[in-house]
């Protein structure tokens, strides 16, 4: 029962969240020279520490319990800006990809709509990764993965990577630099 009203719950500040997502204001569609002034950065190596189980068992046998909670609680709380951040970018290369889909270029399409998967994926990814991470923050001591949003996040960017060869080569290198 208990186990019940907790998914109904989650569920419930899903949907909640989601609706406030799509409320927000649109993310502007940047030509992909100018990807790097509407991006938010994210540090990979960063994120993937404050999420990595192995880190979270070192700091467990290493802390008082006090402690660790303390930690774990600042520790989701940066988890938490990387995940808007990646959602962030996810919702502007998802909207680079929906302009690239409609290129007359096959390939460039192509592209377009693989860089569209991947950044609704890694969005869906994002969003269930927030309720696990403000889970976290109410429950710090909880054993809760996150799952492998770097990993998608990082497809995400190779797909922008292949986009840009594609429609402009000589920028590769800047954007992928930008994400």
């Amino acid at each position: 029962m208990i186990t019940t009203a907790i998914l109904i719950a989650f569920a419930l500040l899903a949907v909640g969240v989601l609706i406030s997502a799509l409320r927000r204001r649109r993310v502007p569609v940047p030509e992909l020279p100018a990807l790097d002034a509407y991006t938010q950065p994210v540090d990979l190596a960063a994120f993937r520490n404050l999420i990595d189980p192995a880190e979270e068992d070192y700091l467990r046998q290493r802390l008082p319990a006090g402690q660790f909670r303390s930690l774990q609680r600042e520790r989701a709380c940066a988890a938490l800006e990387y995940v808007k951040r990646t959602a962030y970018n996810g919702a502007l290369l998802l909207r680079v990809g929906e302009a690239a889909s409609r290129d007359q270029n096959p390939e460039v399409a192509a592209a377009g709509r693989t860089l569209m998967n991947d950044a609704l994926r890694l969005r869906m990814n994002a969003m269930l990764a927030m309720l696990v991470l403000y889970a976290r923050l109410a429950v710090p001591g909880a054993r809760i993965s996150i799952g492998r949003l770097t990993d998608v996040y990082e497809s995400l960017t190779q797909g922008l990577v292949r986009l840009t060869r594609l429609q402009n080569p000589a920028q590769t290198a800047r954007v992928s630099a930008a994400v």
